[in-house]
């Protein structure tokens, strides 16, 4: 015996979760963590605006089977400008040495067209859902990507219940908590450099702390160190960005140094 039941239209701010409408390869790396829902019969819910920014804005979701506890998460969904409204001000140099598989793509893309807009919006999307896979499966700790879906990407909320996690610029800290925090990004960056990146944006405002936990975000514009030929501007000035940070808040660091053992990793692969 069926038993068919019907189930209403989701309400406002809701829709029916996209996890098995997005295409093969847009969901996140395995092993998924138990918290992932990627049941058909869930919801996603808006809860309200986390973060405005020039090229995204960052909203709260819950994802959720109405009436089963055990099948609820909270997610951020990061959601890349339409093109009337977006400024990818900084884009040239990040782009260099990555390319589209269309050759009508990439010359749009190139000559900043309404459609090229469009295709780029996608990009950085990818771009970024690409990035947090490969991280998350090295270790490096970034939220854990859910999926991408054209210019939307669900991820892991880093927090409590629905409130966010603070940005190291946002801390006040001890010398003890300091060192913590900064062992933490060295050893980030290193796991990124021994794999050939940078995260080319890297300050004190790109970076969450969850309960002594540091939390790397904002990665649309990973760059390879050696392909890319401003890679190894990008990585240094990450170095100098987080050593000034936590230099000026009591904890003196070598952005040099740094820079020079993140170099020896990223070509000790060659």
């Amino acid at each position: 015996m069926f038993d068919f039941r019907y189930l209403e239209d989701p309400g406002e701010g809701q829709r029916w979760s996209t996890w098995s409408s997005v295409i093969k390869g847009a969901r996140g790396p395995h092993p998924r963590p138990s918290w992932v829902v990627t049941s058909e019969a869930a919801i996603d819910t808006e809860l309200g605006v986390l973060k405005t920014g020039k090229e995204a804005d960052v909203f709260l979701i819950e994802r959720a089977v109405p009436g089963n506890p055990d099948q609820s998460s909270i997610l951020a969904a990061k959601r890349y400008r339409d093109r009337e409204h977006r400024n990818f001000h900084r884009d040239a140099g990040y782009l260099e040495g990555r390319s589209v598989r269309r050759s009508r793509d990439q010359r749009a893309m190139e000559s900043r067209s309404r459609y090229g807009l469009q295709v780029l919006a996608g990009q950085w999307a990818i771009a970024e859902f690409s990035a947090l896979c490969q991280l998350w499966t090295l270790g490096v700790p970034v939220p854990y990507p859910v999926q991408v879906d054209g210019t939307e990407i669900l991820m892991e909320f880093i927090g409590s219940g629905r409130l966010a996690a603070p940005r190291l610029a946002q801390i006040r800290a001890g010398r003890a908590e300091l060192t913590g925090y900064f062992d933490q990004l060295a050893d980030a960056m290193r796991a990124m450099a021994a794999n050939g990146q940078a995260h080319g944006d890297l300050s004190a405002y790109n970076v969450l702390v969850d309960d002594g936990r540091v939390v790397l975000i904002d990665l649309p514009q990973v760059v390879d160190v050696v392909s890319n030929p401003n890679g190894m501007q990008y990585l240094q000035r990450d170095c100098r960005n987080i050593c000034a940070w936590f230099t000026s808040h009591g904890y003196p660091c070598d952005p040099e140094e740094l820079f020079g053992e993140l170099v020896g990793l990223a070509f000790a692969r060659f």
